[in-house]
């Protein structure tokens, strides 16, 4: 290993938040270097992974600063990755950091960090794990992932985080009924946030009924919040407590997350030498032809 990456993993181990941010940076970018980091971590530190989805406007980022005011009271060091939407001139995050937890912004102990999706369908960015596991090494007590909430491909947020926390709104009632079944059944706690507006009590019955019929063999937690006034927040803080330790004697479901993450690394690590330009040009010329078929020419690239 480099002296300078090595120096940036020990000043990584030691919990600088400068090194954090560098090493996310060369990590997220494939800069020199982030193969040495990657390579150099180790499985020592393991602090739990919370993921936030849901569709937009539940108010996922409200919850957040609530869940960090209520953490702070029993952790030391709580870390946040936001996944924004891309700009569509710099692929760069829309949203900043300032801007989504100003609350928070300036405490020592907490460290956030705004990521852009660029392009990533799944409502995280494409090296979302390596980033994951460069946090981790910081010794963080909690790590929140708050995805940028485009529905029925956050699923992968499951194969991530230790325990995923689905918000909804009262709103949602037409909606919950054709949902994305796969968003349904990724959660090990569902929110309805904002249940001070009008209908959200029909709301959470019906939400229950409904997984109670999805999942007849164990009973997935139905919470309502006011994540603006702290309701309902100290009632979530303890049931993600108590999923998370569940999850810690589920092997099978470690065992799955470790094969998820495994499979989207190889699956990177084999696309590496795609060039996309050159691709993009190649199919330009390939369109032109009378017998071009996109399926025998994606097999023999």
């Amino acid at each position: 290993m480099h002296t300078d990456i090595k120096d940036l993993f020990q000043s990584l181990r030691d919990g600088s938040f400068r090194a954090v941010a560098r090493a996310i940076t060369m990590v997220e970018n494939n800069l020199p270097g982030s193969d040495e980091l990657l390579f150099a971590l180790q499985n020592d530190s393991q602090p739990v992974v919370v993921g936030i989805t849901g569709p937009p406007g539940a108010g996922k980022s409200t919850l957040v600063n609530a869940l960090i005011r209520e953490w702070k009271k029993e952790f030391r060091k709580i870390a946040v990755i936001a996944v924004d939407p891309s700009s569509p001139f710099n692929y760069g995050s829309l949203l900043g950091d300032r801007i989504r937890m100003a609350e928070h912004y300036n405490d020592p102990n907490i460290f956030i960090r705004s990521l852009a999706t660029r392009g990533s369908l799944g409502g995280l960015n494409a090296r979302i794990i390596e980033i994951t596991d460069i946090v981790k090494a910081a010794g963080f007590d909690r790590i929140i992932i708050e995805t940028v909430g485009v529905g029925q491909s956050e699923v992968e947020i499951a194969g991530l985080a230790d325990c995923t926390v689905v918000v909804l709104v009262p709103e949602a009632g037409d909606e919950v009924q054709t949902l994305k079944s796969g968003i349904m059944e990724i959660a090990d706690i569902f929110v309805v946030n904002k249940s001070d507006r009008e209908g959200s009590e029909l709301f959470l019955r019906n939400l229950r009924m409904m997984i109670h019929d999805r999942n007849a063999t164990h009973e997935i937690p139905v919470l309502n919040t006011v994540a603006s006034n702290d309701s309902g927040i100290p009632e979530l803080a303890e049931t993600i407590t108590a999923a998370l330790h569940s999850c810690t004697t589920n092997k099978e479901k470690k065992l799955q997350l470790a094969f998820e993450k495994c499979y989207h690394l190889i699956l990177q690590e084999r696309m590496r030498d795609v060039n996309t330009v050159k691709l993009k040009s190649e199919i330009q010329y390939s369109l032109e032809l009378k017998n071009f078929n996109i399926y025998r020419f994606s097999k023999g690239y």
